[in-house]
C-alpha cells in the first residue's frame, strides 16, 4: 500500500512508498490552498510554527497565565483547559531551546482540545530574557540562557507544576509530560527524576546516559526524524538497558523526516508532516493509555 514500516535496533520505522510521498506532498499543497488557516494547519493537528499564533487566536478553549511557586522561585505557565464535562489528566509541554514560545503554547492547545489539562511551564521564568508582547520568549536570548539551568532546578520546577496542575478542581491526580528537542531530552530525564510521573513522550530529544535509568517508570513513548542521526545514535542503547530493566520504551522514526518536524511541518519536503501525522495519534493514545483518559 501506501507505507512500509520495518524495525531497525529495535526502533519501529516508518516509511513512504515513492508514489504514496507524491501523491501526499500534491494533496498537501492543494489542502493548504484551501485551509482557512493557511500553512500547514489540518484539523486533528498541532499547529506548525507559521500557524501557531493564528491558531491560538481562533482557539474556544479558555486559556490563561498562572504563576506557580516552586521553593524559593515562582514559575510562569500557560494552562489550557479542555471542554469536556468530567475532570482531565494533566499533560506538561515542555518548550524547545529556544524557550517557551506561541508554537509550544499552540501544541498545549491542541492537547487541551485532545482532552487534557495541558500546562507549558516557562523553565526561563528565573531569568532575564527578552519576552514580546504576547508573553513569549526572544527564542535568542532563550537558546543563550537554558545552558545554565540546573538539571535538579528544572525537575523541582516540573514537580511543582505538576502538583499545582493535579490540584486543580477540574484535573485528575495523574500527571504526563511531552517535550521537543531540548525539551524532549528533558521529558526523557523527567521520567528519571519522577517517580509519580504516569507518562513521558519525547519529540527528538537525546536519552539520558545508561546509568540513569533504573530510576524509570513511567512508560517512555520516542518520536525520532530518521534524517537525525545526532538524536537516534542515544535511542539503542537506552532502549537496551530499559528492557533489561522491564521498562516500556517505545521508540519510532520516521523516515526522511528532520529535527524539530512537529514545528517544521512544512519541511524535507513533506516528510515532517507525514511524521507529524502519524506521530501526534500515537502521541494522544499514549496519554489516554497511562493517564487513564
Amino acid at each position: 500500500m501506501g507505507t512500509s514500516s520495518v524495525v531497525i535496533g529495535g526502533a519501529l520505522v516508518v516509511t513512504l512508498t515513492a508514489a504514496a510521498f507524491a501523491v501526499g506532498r500534491a494533496t498537501r499543497k492543494a489542502e493548504a490552498a484551501l485551509s482557512p488557516q493557511g500553512g500547514s494547519a489540518q484539523a486533528g493537528l498541532p499547529a506548525g510554527a507559521n500557524d501557531a499564533l493564528d491558531r491560538l487566536s481562533r482557539s474556544p478553549r479558555h486559556g490563561e497565565w498562572v504563576t506557580v511557586k516552586s521553593g524559593q522561585d515562582s514559575i510562569r505557565a500557560w494552562v489550557v483547559y479542555p471542554e469536556r464535562s468530567d475532570n482531565a489528566p494533566v499533560v506538561l509541554v515542555v518548550h524547545e531551546i529556544f524557550g517557551l514560545s506561541a508554537w509550544v503554547r499552540a501544541v498545549a492547545d491542541q492537547l487541551a482540545a485532545d482532552g487534557f489539562i495541558a500546562i507549558a511551564p516557562d523553565l526561563l521564568t528565573m531569568k532575564d530574557v527578552a519576552r514580546d508582547a504576547n508573553g513569549d520568549t526572544d527564542p535568542n536570548a532563550g537558546r543563550a540562557a537554558i545552558g545554565s539551568l540546573q538539571r535538579a532546578d528544572i525537575d523541582r520546577h516540573l514537580a511543582a507544576v505538576a502538583e499545582y496542575g493535579m490540584n486543580l478542581p477540574a484535573a485528575k491526580k495523574t500527571y504526563g509530560i511531552v517535550g521537543f528537542c531540548w525539551g524532549g531530552t528533558t521529558s526523557f530525564a523527567h521520567a528519571v527524576a519522577s517517580a509519580s510521573l504516569g507518562a513521558s513522550v519525547v519529540y527528538y530529544g537525546s536519552a539520558p546516559v545508561t546509568e540513569s535509568l533504573t530510576s524509570v517508570r513511567a512508560p517512555i513513548l520516542g518520536l525520532y526524524g530518521g534524517a537525525d542521526q545526532r538524536v537516534n545514535a542515544t535511542i539503542p542503547e537506552a532502549q537496551a538497558k530499559l528492557k533489561e530493566l522491564g521498562r516500556t520504551f517505545e521508540p519510532h522514526i520516521f523516515d526522511r523526516a528532520g529535527h524539530g518536524f512537529l514545528r517544521a511541518q512544512e519541511g524535507n519536503e513533506g516528510a515532517n508532516m507525514e511524521a507529524t501525522k502519524q506521530a501526534w495519534p500515537l502521541t494522544v493514545n499514549w496519554f489516554r493509555r497511562y493517564l487513564g483518559a
